[in-house]
């Protein structure tokens, strides 16, 4: 399996490439990232895009794919309505379309969030811009796509983007939380599994993830 991942200089999306590059079933990793990505390994191969609206300039790198992971993303955090869509959805669009258009038998995954609102009317500003984003991949000419809403995310070994802080609290918050919480590996395992085999929702909830993962 020949996968585009995103994000990989960012928490999520380290994760998951650290548990791809593991993983037997995927003998080809294309990272795309904004920044250089100090990573080697046989199987990976990088492509910087400072700006991801400029994707279709790469067409005959980014053709040939089976998956694309999208693990980018930015906080909402300080963030007005108006930028955080165009970083969430306006990129997230463009850029999948784009890998629709140049591998349209390939699986997206799109690494979302819990309590992400699917009718785009919550009063909470990232729930709805994620709601219209899931929605919108939904529609996109890809063989399928999955929307990924985990709850708090566990590190994997060998991760560099993580604060001390949160790697004390991921020890911590599983025990007080335990069905709210998945690590890294295992959403990357069922990523990998959902794009062989399919699976009946678009939308994979906590529960959805850990059924899949088992």
């Amino acid at each position: 399996m020949k996968v585009i991942l995103t994000g990989a200089s960012g928490y999520v999306g380290e994760g998951v490439l650290l548990s791809c590059l593991n993983n037997a079933k995927i003998t080809e990793i294309l990272m795309i990232n904004r920044r250089h990505v100090a990573i080697s390994h046989p199987k990976l191969k990088e492509l910087v895009v400072s700006n991801f609206f400029n994707i279709e300039e790469y067409e005959s790198i980014v053709s040939g794919y089976d998956a694309c992971f999208y693990c980018a993303g930015v906080s909402s955090f300080g963030k007005s309505e108006k930028e955080y869509m165009k970083s969430t959805y306006h990129t997230t669009i463009h850029f999948a379309y784009r890998i629709a258009v140049f591998n349209p038998n390939s699986v997206f995954t799109y690494v979302s969030g819990s309590h992400t609102d699917s009718t785009e009317k919550s009063k909470i500003m990232w729930a709805r811009v994620k709601g219209k984003t899931e929605n919108s991949l939904l529609k996109l000419p890809f063989k399928a796509v999955y929307n990924f809403r985990p709850g708090f995310i566990k590190p994997v070994s060998g991760q560099q983007n993580v604060s001390f802080a949160y790697k004390l609290f991921s020890t911590i918050f599983p025990l007080i939380a335990p069905g709210k919480s998945l690590k890294l590996n295992k959403i990357a395992s069922v990523m990998v599994n959902v794009v062989e085999e399919g699976y009946t929702k678009h939308n994979l909830e906590i529960s959805d993830i850990k059924k899949l993962a088992s």
